[in-house]
């Protein structure tokens, strides 16, 4: 059965069924708006790179994304050319000549999206005017201090500027969809309602920002939504300013969206609004398309992690790596939230029943969570350079024990092994070994990396398993990406992730998708519960994790945004697809445009 999403009735109630495919989007003009457009901060990024070819194989040259400018980002993102619809180049000219730097050009991603860039540091001079303004609309007031409150508002004011002056140039026709996203672009949004503009607007939270503070500071969140006083919450956080942009710009939008389950119910209680779609972030899923080759992928990628391995642990390396599991973890910095607390103390009882059972199974895991360094450690880079000098000696003595072998071979000679290798090469081969008394750690992921030269992408294929233990997941990438890319994954049914694959999948362990229940049990039986799954899994033999993987692999369809961008029969509505519910909300918003 096809996946549907999740409707309320709140904002979509008696709209008119659509029986034809053919509606006009070429009458439409559709802007997606974040502060992530071009500009990598977070998961809002990978939502908006991933899904950009679908939107734009869908709306064509009507299709625009609208971010912040940077210049380091634009220099090796964007292709700068002039924009082709006239009425968005005057738009842009009357924005130039009044001081404010735009941008236009093609997003070099795939699907090669239109961008608009706004350069708010051409337009800081107009923040004390902006603020006002914005109080003017809202009576929320920004402090001074919080430089990325008050980068939101000169985005978000240059952005309703813009909107306002493309509507200028249509006659009463509302053919203007502005998507934007997270409270950092919301003020675009409110202050485009409170200009009483002519655009249709959606509002999509990936995650409430009193929900993130709230679960990291180690409180029992979800057993308790109905009990916050939110005002002082927010308040005693220092983000009350920020909770109040937020919370107007879902009051403001015509239509109200969220991630998932988990975050539906959340911002019912913390914004106090139900949202109108449920809609599940997706992947490209060409661009991890790998076939019938993933496992193949897999073994070469996991060949390149124990080169790494060896250079790490030589000297120490009293463990097989052909009995050797990798396990990773990665995401945010944010210890509890991320669940990086209960994987380690997993680990720990992982180490004690792999003990008492003598395994001969030796797990290494990774915790990639960016985090501020200042360079990389001498001794890493030591250890990585031994084990190069050390591949370099073996190819050397390999290739004059070679030649010695062919000479006498070719004399008829079966040459005495003992003899074959002189002085000279076991010298080299000690002065090799005695260098490798090192222990480093493993610092970025990048290609060009010195210590592990692998993308990310690149990294999760060699992993054996994704573990994602979070408490506070809206979505959750991670274990998606394990998905799409055949690899087993841990995570919980307070991840949106988590709680998709619940819904849609009857048994996601054996298609391993492990799920931890960490909403109705305690802590330490969830730890318990993360722990039998680690065990479980480190049981496994290499076939097993072979007919595990090509499982999970399966699953990938599901994660598509060409399948989670259809609307299937929901509510009997008649709402076909993406397209379908986006000239809905234009149906539902044309007549109640102003306040």
């Amino acid at each position: 059965m096809p996946l549907a999403r999740s409707l309320s009735m709140t904002s979509l109630n008696g709209l008119p069924q659509w029986e034809d495919e053919d509606l006009p989007v070429e009458d439409l003009l559709l802007f997606e708006v974040s502060w992530e457009v071009t500009n990598k901060v977070g998961g809002i990024y990978t939502v908006i790179q991933t899904k950009a070819k679908i939107t734009a194989d869908e709306w064509g040259e009507n299709y625009f994304l609208i971010g912040p400018y940077f210049e380091h980002n634009v220099k090796t993102q964007v292709e700068v050319c002039e924009p082709p619809n006239p009425a968005i180049k005057k738009a842009m000219d009357t924005m130039k000549s009044q001081g404010c730097q735009v941008f236009f050009g093609r997003w070099l991603i795939e699907g090669s999206p239109y961008v608009l860039l706004f350069d708010i540091g051409s337009a800081a001079w107009n923040l004390d005017r902006w603020k006002g303004e914005f109080w003017d609309a809202t009576n929320i007031g920004i402090p001074f201090h919080d430089r990325e409150a008050n980068d939101a508002v000169i985005f978000g004011s240059v952005t309703a500027w813009f909107l306002k002056e493309l509507s200028c140039q249509f006659d009463d026709k509302p053919n203007i969809v502005a998507h934007f996203h997270e409270w950092q672009a919301g003020v675009g949004l409110i202050l485009s309602r409170s200009q009483k503009l002519p655009v249709a607007t959606i509002f999509t939270t990936h995650a409430t920002l009193l929900g993130r503070y709230l679960c990291a500071a180690n409180i029992d969140f979800y057993n308790n939504l109905d009990q916050f006083d939110i005002d002082k919450e927010a308040g005693e956080r220092q983000i009350y300013h920020r909770y109040c942009m937020e919370r107007a710009s879902v009051h403001c939008a015509h239509v109200f969206t969220t991630v998932s389950q988990i975050t539906a119910i959340e911002a019912e209680h913390m914004l106090k609004r139900n949202p109108d779609v449920v809609t599940p972030n997706g992947l490209n899923i060409k661009k991890f398309s790998a076939m019938h080759e993933f496992q193949n992928l897999h073994s070469m990628y996991k060949a390149r992690i124990q080169e790494f391995i060896r250079g790490h642990f030589y000297g120490h390396l009293d463990f097989s790596l052909e009995n050797t599991l990798f396990f990773f973890i990665a995401g945010r910095y944010e210890f509890s939230n991320k669940g990086a607390d209960m994987f380690l103390e997993a680990l720990s009882r992982l180490n004690f029943l792999l003990r008492v059972h003598k395994s001969d199974v030796t797990v290494v895991v990774f915790f990639i969570m960016p985090a501020k360094t200042n360079n990389f450690n001498v001794e890493t880079l030591k250890g990585q350079a031994v084990r190069k000098q050390l591949w370099d000696t073996a190819q050397s003595v390999k290739e004059k024990f070679g030649k010695k072998l062919y000479n006498a071979l070719l004399k008829g000679e079966i040459p005495d092994l003992s003899k074959i290798l002189d002085r000279d090469d076991i010298t080299i081969m000690k002065r090799a070994i005695f260098s490798t008394q090192v222990i480093v750690h493993p610092e970025f992921l990048s290609s060009t990396s010195p210590l592990l030269p692998l993308d990310y992408e690149e990294f999760v294929r060699g992993c054996h398993l994704g573990v994602f233990p979070s408490y506070y997941e809206p979505w959750g990438y991670t274990p998606a990406e394990c998905t799409v890319m055949g690899i087993p994954s841990v995570t919980t049914n307070l991840s949106g992730f988590g709680c998709f694959m619940q819904e849609h999948v009857a048994d996601p362990a054996a298609y391993g998708i492990y799920i931890v229940d960490r909403r109705f049990r305690s802590p330490d039986e969830s730890c318990n519960q993360l722990t039998q799954f680690l065990y479980g899994f480190c049981q496994q033999s290499r076939r097993q994790r072979i007919i595990q993987r090509n499982r999970t692999e399966r699953l990938s369809d599901l994660l598509d945004w060409r399948y989670l961008g259809r609307v299937c029969e929901t509510i009997n509505r008649g709402i076909k697809n993406s397209r379908h519910t986006v000239f809905s909300i234009m149906l539902q918003c044309k007549e109640t445009f102003l306040f």
